[in-house]
């Protein structure tokens, strides 16, 4: 049997539980991965709620979907992302894999790159959904060099990987955050800002020049009127939270859908290589074992947790492969 974090019915952080479910061999083209690191995300909590949902789904709902972990089994033609066949052995990451929040999984090998020696666990299963999130966004936005770009919600997991990434490209940062993180953001090269009243006015006095493009990752109408009020052009500010607004004062909205997967699968080994280079840095909030995951999804449901919450499998339990490069924190 395997341990898995589920919701017990629609709701929230109270219906997060753990409970046994069958394993599951390897068909055509899959692997099994004893998980050595699972992230949680808002996502998570969404699909929780209910508000995310497929047409047939109903609790217990298993969540979860960005984790790193050890393959234990193969299956015919196991070839991974990046072409090649993966191993009994192999260290791998994924992000998209359903169910992700256990302590084994049995997943397409298709959706799995092999983890850097240099990259520690947690860091892997915490990497992609943020930061194929934050790479999109500035794809869209058209940022580079020269650009000033304000990212409301600096400090938050998404956030953090828009400067970070923003910054790789030659922009300067401005980052919203709130002002017990502002010395955090400064060593990491971005300018903060305290949200709140006044905000426009704060950020005109950093940016006289006026701001090239904006990030908005927490999907408040004070991030969206202040966007707009900096921000020359609308098609520029991205929301990755405030959809309908958004859209209807010609920002831009980005959700589901081919351009959006196209975009950030082609970003995976490009972020895999600068993570593990130290280049980009993932910032965990905190790690909880994978029997405390209700109180994993408090830390989370709060929005203040200030980096990636991660769920680690008890070892003993996640498979029969030691343990290996797990140092590299």
């Amino acid at each position: 049997m395997v341990r898995a974090v589920v919701a017990t019915a629609w709701g929230g952080v109270d219906v997060i539980g753990v409970i046994d479910v069958p394993s599951r061999r390897p068909g055509p083209g899959e692997v099994v991965v004893a998980v050595r690191a699972a992230a949680i995300s808002p996502f998570d909590l969404k699909r929780a709620a209910g508000s995310i949902r497929g047409d047939h789904e109903s609790p217990p709902l298993r969540l979860g979907n960005e984790v790193a972990g050890v393959v234990t089994a193969v299956g015919p033609d196991p070839t991974g992302f990046e072409g090649e066949s993966l191993a009994v052995g192999d260290e791998v990451l994924g992000h998209w894999l359903p169910g992700a929040q256990a302590d084994e999984l049995t997943v397409p090998a298709a959706m799995l790159l092999r983890k850097p020696a240099m990259l520690g666990f947690t860091e892997a299963a915490a990497l992609l959904g943020s930061a194929t999130t934050a790479a999109h966004t500035l794809e869209v936005a058209g940022v580079g060099v020269g650009d000033i770009v304000l990212v409301h919600g600096a400090s938050g997991a998404v956030g953090g990987m828009v400067t970070q990434l923003a910054r790789i490209r030659g922009a300067r940062v401005i980052g919203t955050a709130a002002s017990s993180r502002h010395e955090r953001l400064r060593a990491e090269g971005v300018r903060p800002v305290a949200y709140g009243a006044g905000l426009a006015d704060r950020i005109r006095a950093l940016a006289p020049a006026g701001v090239s493009a904006a990030v908005d990752t927490v999907g408040t109408d004070e991030a969206l009127t202040v966007s707009l009020a900096l921000v020359s052009d609308p098609a520029r500010i991205v929301t990755i939270a405030n959809y309908q607004a958004a859209i209807a004062a010609g920002a831009r909205a980005l959700g589901p859908g081919p351009d959006t997967e196209r975009i950030r699968s082609a970003a995976r080994p490009h972020l895999v290589r600068l993570a593990a280079a130290g280049d980009l840095v993932v910032t965990i909030a905190r790690e909880f074992p994978l029997q405390q995951a209700r109180d994993a999804y408090t830390l989370l449901a709060t929005g203040h947790a200030g980096g990636k919450v991660v769920l680690r499998p008890d070892r003993s339990t996640a498979g029969e492969v030691p343990e290996t490069n797990d140092t590299a924190r």
